[in-house]
């Protein structure tokens, strides 16, 4: 089982990039497996607005500076670019991290981003759908032709050709029938977030099922589908603001916590850390040193 980090993109939660670079360092020099990033343009809630980074931008920088953990968005919403220009832009981050990139993507769901940026909305999972029918081939085949609704592409070639043979693998996060139907014919991985210890998640729980549900109706074995889960962890020092239900305690105790995801046959967790510092990100580390210990595993090199 894999433990990675979810960086800190949000305007108030780190000291911008440079921070943000920080922390990306710790988590490469600590063990952690991964670092990750949410593709948002803005939060706009009850009339306030928050501002984030943009992830494609600090993806690529944090590609340059790093030499070992996997780095991806998650999840990236392909709604926001053209799906023909994401496919060579991750072909490129790909080589950039030398192999790297796990491609999450997602249809998004924050409407009023959808708005202030002028993208449409409606019939997300059928664009989102459309527009998979053009990055999936471009990736893993290297050229494309098709033709919908929403999306159009006409003679397309992947030039230079992504440097793994089938591209980067392709997370996908999705709960709704339709969804978990475009998970089950096309990911690699599949991710469900954000949760605290397995024992109370029970949405995640439910979540599993709905899965397994879809993988048994598309007669997909379960073992090519790798499941992947957003937690939520807290050490000294978090914030009033940091949810309930996340991960406390000891570091034997977290360590317990990560390992019993096991349980659920978690490939890889990806951990929100509060507060968001590098200090968090040395402790996470000692948790999943343990964690993997305790499974049996061996701590990344």
């Amino acid at each position: 089982m894999k433990i990675g980090l979810m960086l800190p993109f949000g305007d108030d939660e780190s000291n911008g990039y440079a921070g943000l670079r920080d922390i990306a360092l710790a988590a490469e020099e600590e063990g952690l497996d991964s670092i990750w990033g949410a593709d948002h343009l803005i939060f706009r809630m009850d009339g306030e607005t928050e501002g984030i980074h943009e992830c494609w931008t600090v993806l690529s920088a944090l590609a340059a500076i790093t030499s070992r953990v996997e780095i991806g968005p998650l999840v990236l919403a392909l709604p926001f670019r053209n799906p023909a220009l994401t496919a060579k832009m991750a072909a490129e981050l790909d080589e950039v991290s030398g192999g790297r990139l796990i491609m999450g993507v997602g249809c998004g769901w924050h409407e009023p981003e959808f708005d202030a940026f002028d993208f449409p909305f409606d019939h997300r999972v059928s664009r989102f759908e459309e527009a998979l029918q053009i990055l999936l081939p471009l990736l893993r085949e290297g050229q494309v032709t098709f033709e919908g609704r929403y999306h159009r592409a006409t003679d397309v070639q992947l030039l230079p050709a992504p440097i793994r043979d089938g591209g980067p693998p392709i997370l996908i996060a999705g709960k709704q029938p339709r969804m978990l139907d475009l998970v089950v014919r096309h990911a690699d991985q599949w991710n469900a977030a954000w949760f605290g210890h397995p024992d109370q998640a029970d949405e995640l729980h439910t979540r599993l099922r709905n899965l397994r549900g879809a993988l048994e109706r598309a007669e997909r074995d379960p073992a090519t589908l790798d499941v992947t889960v957003g937690i939520l962890v807290a050490f000294e020092g978090a914030g009033a603001d940091t949810p309930e239900r996340a991960i406390r305690g000891s570091t034997e105790e977290i360590a317990d916590a990560l390992a019993a995801y096991a349980s659920v046959d978690a490939k890889h967790l990806i951990a929100h850390v509060f507060p968001p510092n590098p200090d968090s990100v040395r402790r996470l580390a000692e948790a999943a040193a343990l964690a993997r210990e305790k499974l049996g595993l061996a701590t990344p090199v």
